[in-house]
């Protein structure tokens, strides 16, 4: 849990700042807009990662763009930090408020603005549910590619926060690769533009840089994401493994042979029981491992690419091959893998989160050694991820009754992120750094590579007011902590003492 005590004294000096920024938004909020109460602030306190919580200073939900506008320009006069929320979904922390600070939610910019088919894109408030898109262009023969598992209840600002993917995420990409503009308010009140409605826009490419940005930059307002056509036709095959590793071998030969399914997913034994107690989506409990293999496109091309498919997947050593026969049958196999992180909920009083991603070509090896941690821990672990990506997920089971466990659920984790590192990977592949990651930066970027990360953030914002102590450490942080030991989910925030 975040523990972030000030001084007596500064105490006095927040509830005086406080009272003062309450009384000012009061001029152009209306009283439903600003949350001040204690028992109304809790709820806000963490997001889907609930290990680390903070009941914020303030909440306040506009319900314009000028209202934002005002708010920030209002926390930057007065040096009050803000943290940017959309609907609290995300797993690391990075919605995680400040007990100082503005949580400022967007969950009331929630309409989609345009829809245009001719072009294929439509502009959405950042409060709008990343399913709803889809549903809104479904009638155009339209829909919206990224679809992270939570879809049906994350937003499309969120996405954008912490550059999320989704099942589909191989063959149609992350956020950066659908989305063509975004609107964003800087920390002193400006409305920007980055981007433009054409396949090119003038000035320097902003928008992979504010994608997966965690809200450090700006808070964006409004997003235009690409439209894609409904796919003529989408097959599913489900193949079982008898050994995990064979699984991961599978997948590296899909890919090696030229095929690019539209979504390649793997499960382990542990998940796959959780996962079929839970949605009934006939997964077969016997096998060590799963992989859905979703090919999609005209009616011929995925009639070809499923036969090579079929023959790959029982070449690579598939001990069981099923073809959906409906497209019900085909949506509940993905309902299954969908559902995987609440399914294992259910067996576990508590679980941890990773998102590692490595080269495709160490699947087998990094299997074999979090198999291996594991076991050297003591704690189960549950392997649901992307493998087409080779984005892991794997989930630590744990009881956070049990004195030391969760300490022992982080330390295998960061050992899971280290080994990421040492194959080529990388620490997150969609759940973004926040708090949760932020010392494992320390492993893997350098003193100057960590420089220029801050030289970035001071160019967008110079004051730092912008969801301070997320995403990237600071220097004298990785000295301090650099031994990866973060004791009970209480992460120390020296870069936030100055507030």
């Amino acid at each position: 849990m975040i523990t972030i005590q000030p001084h007596s004294s500064e105490k006095i000096q927040h509830q005086v700042a406080r009272s003062a920024l309450i009384t000012e938004f009061k001029t152009f909020l209306p009283e439903s807009a600003i949350v001040s109460e204690p028992e109304e602030l809790r709820p806000f306190e963490c997001d889907g990662l609930s290990v680390y919580r903070c009941v914020p200073w303030l909440v306040v939900l506009p319900e314009t763009v000028e209202q934002v506008q005002r708010i920030v320009r209002s926390c930057y006069l007065q040096g009050v930090p803000v943290v940017a929320r959309g609907a609290g979904t995300g797993l690391s922390g990075g919605a995680v408020p400040l007990d100082n600070g503005v949580l400022l939610s967007l969950a009331r910019l929630n309409q989609i603005l345009e829809i245009d088919s001719a072009n294929r894109l439509a502009r959405v408030q950042p409060g709008v549910l990343n399913l709803s898109i889809s549903r809104a262009a479904a009638q155009y023969g339209l829909y919206y590619a990224p679809d992270p598992s939570s879809q049906i209840a994350c937003t499309i600002g969120g996405n954008v926060a912490e550059n999320s993917g989704g099942v589909h995420c191989l063959k149609y990409g992350l956020t950066t690769h659908n989305i063509l503009r975004i609107k964003m308010v800087t920390m002193d009140g400006e409305l920007v533009s980055i981007g433009s409605h054409g396949l090119d826009s003038a000035g320097l490419d902003l928008l992979a840089l504010i994608a997966g940005s965690e809200g450090m930059l700006g808070i964006v307002i409004e997003v235009t994401v690409k439209l894609l056509p409904i796919t003529e036709q989408a097959q599913v095959i489900l193949a079982a493994f008898d050994d995990i590793e064979k699984a991961g071998q599978a997948v590296a030969g899909i890919i090696a042979a030229g095929l690019i399914p539209a979504g390649l997913e793997m499960m382990d034994k542990a998940a796959i029981i959780a996962a079929e107690a839970f949605i009934h989506a006939g997964y077969p409990v016997h096998a060590e491992a799963l992989l859905l293999c979703e090919l999609d496109g005209t009616r011929e091309q995925v009639e070809e690419e499923l036969s090579r498919a079929y023959a790959l997947l029982k070449d690579l050593g598939a001990t069981e091959l099923r073809i959906a026969r409906s497209d019900q049958e085909r949506q509940k196999m993905w309902a299954g893998r969908k559902s995987a992180f609440p399914a294992v909920g259910r067996i576990s009083p508590d679980y941890y989160c990773m998102d590692g991603t490595i080269p495709r070509r160490f699947l087998a090896k990094v299997l074999k050694e979090i198999a291996e941690l594991s076991e050297k821990y003591g704690l189960a672990v549950a392997n649901v991820f992307h493998a087409g990506d080779g984005n892991l997920h794997p989930l630590i089971l744990y009881n956070a009754n049990n004195p030391g466990e969760l300490e022992k659920a982080e330390q295998l984790g960061g050992d899971i992120l280290k080994l990421s590192i040492a194959v080529g990977g990388t620490i997150t592949g969609e759940h973004g750094v926040g708090v949760e990651k932020i010392n494992h930066m320390c492993f893997q970027f350098t003193e100057s590579e960590l420089t220029q990360f801050h030289a970035l953030k001071t160019a967008f914002d110079e004051k730092g007011l912008l969801n301070p102590g997320k995403a990237v450490p600071t220097l004298q942080r990785c000295a301090e902590f650099g031994a990866m030991h973060v004791p009970q989910g209480k992460l120390q925030h020296p870069e936030l003492e100055r507030f």
